[in-house]
């Protein structure tokens, strides 16, 4: 067994959608980044490589790379998954803490986990999605942006 442990941020921007484990949340702004700036998706791809000691999504999808630009991040996640079963793991389960002071996550999460889980090629049960606000301090309380931890075990398959 193996775990990795992932951390994203992104600053909010104007006119942009605000995209968080694949659902398009409504907000009058989304986040700023080369790809989608799915910081769900990207804490989640980080602690994948990390579990599995290959580097950071940096390494893989460089934001220098005009190939990455607006990218949707499952199709990111998609190659992540691709080097997680060629290096013959599965994953056990992942957690997840999003922390935005607003907008409300909640209703969202079910949604994020039923996409995720067909990215992950894992079930609902094995996925853990929390919401929380940094009660108006730091960065994501002054409505700045948004942040996402994603801790994750992996076991061999061989």
């Amino acid at each position: 067994m193996r775990i990795g442990f992932g951390f994203d941020v992104h600053a909010f921007a104007d006119q942009r959608a605000l995209i968080l484990g694949g659902v398009k949340i409504p907000y009058d702004r989304g986040l700023l980044g080369h790809s989608d700036a799915d910081v769900l998706v990207h804490s989640i791809m980080d602690a994948l490589l990390g579990a599995m000691a290959l580097g950071d999504i940096g390494q893989h999808f460089p934001d220098t790379d005009p190939a990455y630009k607006d990218i949707n991040s499952l199709l990111l996640l998609d190659k992540v998954i691709a080097l997680l079963e060629k290096h013959a793991y599965r994953i056990g389960n992942i957690d997840c803490v999003i922390s935005a002071q607003e907008p409300k996550l909640a209703p969202y999460i079910p949604k994020m986990k039923e996409i995720l889980s067909k990215h992950l090629k894992i079930s609902t049960g094995q996925i853990s999605i929390k919401a929380t606000t940094t009660e108006r301090l730091g960065y994501e309380g002054r409505k700045e942006g948004i942040t996402s931890q994603c801790v994750c075990l992996i076991e061999s398959r061989k």
